[in-house]
């Protein structure tokens, strides 16, 4: 039988969205269906600019009539303000409740999840982990995640947000839907976020622009050490069959061995 696990995750902030236009405000501004949200049943979603790149990833959980958005830390701040200035005459309050609130993940036999709880209660039932473990688990599932580094950077489907249940394609306009829709239903996607592993004994942080050994240049999404030591990383890299980057431009990046290695879903263009 599975041993429960439980990490407190101090690396994620937590925004408190209220008002009577919340749902409806938020319908507008992400990319998921907001009618699909509800009392246990969080929901993945992204936040654009009008270019379709992705701010922010959320997960959205249902509060009552509030959602709760857990983020990570760095961009609490930017997507609050990035928020407010579209609520002009909404009734909606954006608020960060870090403080209030801590994130904990929880491994048990109902699989992994977040839970959010009050700052001061104990960590769930559940053999303690670090967060770090928890990280690494996070890449071996390929979960998109944005950070401070990252934020603008990409187009939703470089990210996989497609592929992990964070884009509704029938829910109607958000902003980015045109950039998004657009690559879904006419162009093929030329770069996607895909998993590679590597014993370099250098690390790497998001926003990193490296070379790998066999070619081509990838920009790191999240990457973290495991526990035997090899290094696993998230990185937005070529398809097979795309275009080669400019090797030339990118000889002085920092060049390493790396092997790609399947994700838990396909990349449809692939």
């Amino acid at each position: 039988m599975k041993t429960p696990t439980a990490a407190r995750l101090p690396m994620l902030g937590v925004l408190r969205l209220s008002g009577a236009d919340v749902r409806r405000f938020l319908q507008g501004q992400l990319s998921n269906d907001l009618d699909l949200l509800a009392a246990g049943q969080p929901l993945r979603a992204g936040l654009h600019t009008p270019q379709g790149r992705v701010i922010a990833v959320l997960q959205l959980f249902a509060l009552g009539d509030d959602i709760l958005a857990v983020l990570p830390g760095d961009l609490a701040d930017t997507v609050r303000l990035h928020l407010s200035r579209y609520v002009l005459r909404a009734k909606v309050r954006i608020e960060d409740v870090s403080g209030q609130y801590g994130v904990f993940g929880v491994d048990d036999a109902a699989g992994r999840r977040l839970e959010i709880l009050p700052t001061d209660a104990p960590l769930p039932d559940g053999d303690p982990c670090d967060a770090a473990d928890w990280l690494a688990a996070d890449v071996a599932e390929g979960l998109p995640q944005v950070r401070a580094a990252t934020s603008g950077r990409f187009v939703a489907q470089m990210l996989n947000l497609d592929r992990v249940g964070g884009i509704s394609f029938t829910k109607g306009c958000y902003t980015g839907q045109e950039i998004i829709a657009r690559a879904h239903y006419r162009g093929r996607v030329k770069r996607r976020m895909q998993r590679f592993v590597s014993h370099d004994p250098r690390p790497l942080a998001p926003g990193d622009r490296i070379r790998l050994a066999a070619g081509p240049t990838v920009d790191v999404i999240d990457a973290a050490r495991r526990r035997d030591g090899v290094l696993d990383f998230l990185a937005v890299a070529p398809l097979p069959g795309a275009a080669p980057d400019d090797a030339a431009s990118d000889a002085k990046l920092p060049c390493i061995e790396a092997q790609a290695t399947a994700l838990p879903y396909l990349l449809e263009d692939a």
